[in-house]
């Protein structure tokens, strides 16, 4: 499942910067970051640092700490699924009930990526509703009931078995095309499809979570539509979504391609941030279609996979001379390995995450500046930033922002904002 939730990202790639008519919110500059003869960057990016209370920060804290330990539970836990499947054998019961319908092999093989998929996410599942759901409700960054999540639950299961399925069989057909070389034509899959999932991930998918309508005329609309036009970017409409029936957390993006571009924010953005937030952030999201992050990320991530494929194609040799026999796998293109294909990949994901985390910063980085050039909103940019602090450490130690973090901080978006700011203090914001 980490080639879906790869594509999903791409698709998405805005999404964490993660329509009902209200008063518009008015955006507050406080003391200290007020523009002027004396306006400094490091007093007015603590001004707006010190909007959080020592309470607010250490729930953030803690929130964005805890993460840090599911990340090696998670990964842990799923190599339990995994020598579970294979020690006791179930993952070859489910290769051969697979193999009783037809006489095609690609039907064997999605039939048994079906079964792994459901058996997969019933075995994680005390995880993911500790994680998905109590953890959520916890810090109050979730909005729905037990069963409205489980209802959306089964939808991204449903999901899962289709998109999952053909990707596990792409691979396997590649697998026993080429058993020596697989790894580097599997790349070129795992590309295709990662393309794929982004062309349909807006109008397809989207939808079955959230309703998309398109946003009210008014002059917010106008706005953002006369951004786009200004960089370029085909829409020639905008659309909110309920994300407010699931969380209590803003976002936007603007996915899709080859004709699926849709610029979207969600009710949260709408409702909780003024409209300097929110075309600060169209701003940063229209900044990674223009600068052509969704594929650059897939290209750049299809590298890392092509490393980590490679990584399976050694350590499955290796793990399948030591325990196949007791397992029952043949060799890498039987399905009944797919645990261990999963674990070997899962293992070099974990070992990589700093460079993952790198490549997707620096994109974000990137949109950050754009974005905050073609609105002209550096306090609306600040304000956006303070309100992720929500559920992000807003100052992590150098360390822990190499590793864990795949956005700039709460703190270095605020201080960039704020240099911006110092530098652009005798301007009009860009017209739209």
């Amino acid at each position: 499942m980490k080639l879906i939730q790869v594509a999903v990202f791409v698709a998405l790639i805005g999404l964490s910067f993660s329509v009902v008519a209200q008063e518009a919110v008015v955006l507050e500059v406080p003391v200290g970051a007020e523009a002027g003869p004396d306006f400094d960057v490091d007093s007015a990016t603590s001004a707006y640092v010190n909007l959080l209370t020592e309470e607010q920060r250490e729930r953030s804290n803690a929130y964005f700490e805890g993460g840090y330990w599911l990340q090696l539970w998670g990964f842990l836990y799923g190599i339990g699924v995994a020598w579970l499947l294979l020690g006791t054998r179930l993952s070859t019961k489910m290769r051969d009930f697979a193999e009783r319908f037809g006489r095609w092999r690609w039907l064997h093989t999605y039939i048994y990526g079906a079964q792994y998929i459901v058996i997969g996410t019933l075995l994680s599942f005390p995880l993911t509703v500790y994680q998905g759901f109590f953890r959520e409700h916890k810090y109050e960054l979730a909005t729905q009931t037990f069963g409205a999540w489980m209802g959306d639950q089964f939808t991204g299961l449903l999901v899962g078995i289709v998109l999952g399925g053909i990707a596990i069989t792409l691979i396997y057909g590649v697998i026993r095309k080429a058993p020596n070389t697989w790894w580097i034509w599997g790349t070129g899959v795992a590309v295709a499809f990662l393309i794929f999932v982004q062309f349909i991930f807006p109008v397809y998918i989207s939808p079955l979570f959230n309703d998309y309508k398109a946003l009210e005329d008014g002059p917010l609309r106008d706005s953002i539509i006369s951004m786009a036009r200004a960089n370029d970017i085909p829409s020639d409409d905008v659309y909110w979504f309920d994300a407010s029936r699931q969380t209590t957390r803003i976002s936007a993006n603007v996915s899709g391609a080859f004709g699926t571009t849709r610029i979207s924010l969600n009710d949260n953005l709408l409702n909780r941030t003024s409209p300097e937030e929110i075309e600060s952030v169209m701003g940063h999201e229209m900044g990674h279609y223009v600068l052509n992050h969704g594929a650059k990320l897939t290209m750049q991530f299809g590298l890392v996979l092509a490393f980590g494929f490679a990584f399976v194609a050694w350590g499955f040799g290796r793990a399948l001379g030591r325990w196949g026999q007791n397992w029952g796998v043949q060799d890498v293109g039987d399905t009944a390995g797919l645990p261990l294909f999963a674990a070997v990949l899962s293992v070099y994901f974990f070992v990589v995450t700093p460079i993952t985390n790198s490549i997707i910063r620096v994109a974000e980085a990137e949109a950050d500046n754009y974005g905050i050039n073609v609105s002209g909103q550096p306090d609306g940019f600040a304000r956006a930033a303070m309100r992720l602090s929500e559920y992000r450490k807003i100052s992590p130690r150098p360390l822990e922002r190499l590793v864990f973090y795949d956005h700039p901080s709460g703190y270095d978006r605020v201080h960039m904002a704020m240099l911006w700011k110092a530098e652009h203090q005798d301007s009009e914001p860009p017209a739209q």
